[in-house]
Formats: structure tokens, sequence, C-alpha cells
């Protein structure tokens, strides 16, 4: 049962009456632009977002998820006792006052995107890929393709993501001191999500491999020294960088998804695999023998051959 708090007190009854909301209706009535894609529901303004058996909702793009209470806790800014009042009163409940309609988040005003000034070298990152494993052949060449640098003021790993006429719209960012395994992540304004950070495409090639995180990507053409190419990396768990990949060359007929072997990302593949099955790709799904991703695994590869060593 969910902790109730206020003067407000509600029944389990109550409770199940609101997590049992409709989540396309109730999301159509707030004014938000509903779609059906496969099996899932989304919207036109939050396309990362998947609703799944009309009950629960999931976000790729934050992580989160929940029944319909949760999503006016956390898209409509309201507490608990709101969220109740408000859901109560959707389906006809007169216990309660309606509470001002919520409104979809207001478009934000897009940034010029621009990338962070580079340092005077690339030791750091170097440095700190060479830590997590990466060859010092992928590293070299990611530089000199103008796709990973380090910039000036934190020392960050700036992995770039370049359109299809070879344009930087996008940068994910990626501390190089990890505390306790983790370390900063974060995307410069006004990058282009749809982009993502990948790999350009050979046009004698049916094969597209898809990842979470830029450092799997190259944790995998360690791994896999053929792929230089036909590869992108969702920074997320959002698809959109698969879609655009895809719309710019329509010759790719195989998808090989190698998302983090975790429950999000076995979750994501999924459904990810039925959605791209369903427009005619082949698709097949690869996880690391061990580990939670493939530089994880990568590491624990090394090591066990430094053992045997």
């Amino acid at each position: 049962m969910i902790p109730q708090s206020g003067d407000f007190r509600f029944s389990d009854e109550e409770i199940q009456i609101a997590k049992e909301t409709d989540l396309p209706d109730l999301l159509a009535s707030l004014g938000y632009t509903v779609k059906r894609v496969g099996s899932y529901y989304t919207t036109k303004e939050m396309d990362s977002l998947r609703i799944k058996n009309r009950r629960t909702w999931f976000r790729y793009s934050e992580k989160c998820g929940g029944d319909a209470i949760d999503f006016m806790r956390h898209f409509c800014g309201k507490s608990f006792p709101e969220a109740m009042g408000f859901l109560l009163d959707y389906h006809g409940g007169a216990r309660y006052a309606r509470a001002p309609p919520a409104v979809p988040p207001k478009k934000q005003e897009v940034k010029p995107f621009s990338l962070p000034p580079p340092n005077a070298d690339n030791r750091r990152v170097t440095a700190y890929l060479r830590k997590r494993g990466v060859a010092a052949q992928v590293i070299e060449r990611f530089i000199s393709d103008g796709l990973l640098y380090e910039d000036v003021e934190h020392h960050n790993c700036v992995f770039v993501g370049r359109n299809k006429d070879g344009k930087p719209v996008f940068a994910a960012k990626r501390g190089t001191y990890d505390r306790n395994g983790a370390s900063f992540r974060g995307g410069e304004p006004g990058s282009d999500k749809k982009i993502g950070f990948r790999l350009p495409c050979d046009p004698d090639s049916l094969r597209l491999f898809v990842f979470e995180a830029p450092i799997d990507l190259m944790s995998y053409c360690t791994l896999h020294r053929r792929v230089k190419s036909n590869a992108v990396a969702l920074c997320c768990l959002y698809e959109g960088p698969v879609d655009t990949y895809l719309q710019e060359n329509p010759h790719i007929r195989q998808i090989d998804l190698c998302l983090d072997n975790d429950h999000w990302g076995r979750v994501a593949a999924e459904e990810m695999k039925e959605k791209y099955a369903g427009k005619g790709y082949a698709v097949s799904i690869h996880t690391p023998l061990r580990g939670k991703d493939w530089n994880e695994y990568l590491q624990l590869r090394q090591k066990s051959r430094e053992i045997e060593r």
C-alpha cells in the first residue's frame, strides 16, 4: 500500500481504483497526443514513454515508471493526496473536489547546440578508457574520426554524435574519475537525441549494432575489431537513434541489440525486437556472457586472462 500523508486517508479500494486508471485515456484527457505502437502506447510529447497493459508506464530516458498515481506525482507535480483526489474525481468520485487540471509539460526552449571546448590533449580520456579495457587502437580511431575528445574544463570524455552530413549535433559526457564505480554522466544542452552516438554506415553492410552507452560500443569494438561501422549507442534506452539510422540507411535488414544485461536492458531489448521484427527486420539480442554490460564483460575477460598467465 502506498504511504499516505496529510489529512487525507484512502481505503485500499480507493487506492486500487486510482492504480487501475486507464493511462491512455487519462493522458488524452490531460492533453497529451497518445498513439499506439505495436503492443504499447506512447505520446508525441514524450516518445520515450511506454505504457503497457494500459495500466503501467515507464520512461526510458529517465529510467522511472509506475502506475497512474506515480504518473500524476512525477509529471504533474502533485502530492500523493492531490494525485489520489484528482484520479478519484476522474473516476467520478464525489468525495473530493476537482484539482486544477494537470497540463502537459511545456515545450522547452531549444538551446543552440555547441560542443564543449576541447583540451589541448586527450591524455586523461585515453588513460581512463584504457583503464576500462578499451584498446588503444580503438581509442585512437575514435579520436581521429572526430567522435571522441577531452573537454578543457572538466577533462570529461566527450562522445560526439554526427548527423548524416558529418555535422556534430549530439554530445554525451562521461567523467574520467570513477568514485565507487560511478562517474559523472550528462548530455550537452541542445543535443539531437534522435541521432545519439554512432559510427558511420557502410553501404555494403546490412547489419546495425545497438548499444546503450558509448563505452559499451567501444568495448564491443575492442572485442570484435572488425566492427568499425554500422553501430549506434542510444545513451539511454530511447530508440529514436535507431529509427533515424534505419531511415537514413534503408538497405539495413538486420539489427543486433547489444543492450545491458540488467532488468531494464532486457525489457527494452524484447520490446525493440518486437517493434523492429514487426517492421520486417531480422532482429537478434546479444548480451555479454558475464557482467552487466559489454564494458564490464571486457574488464572481466581481461582479468581472467591475466590470472591465467
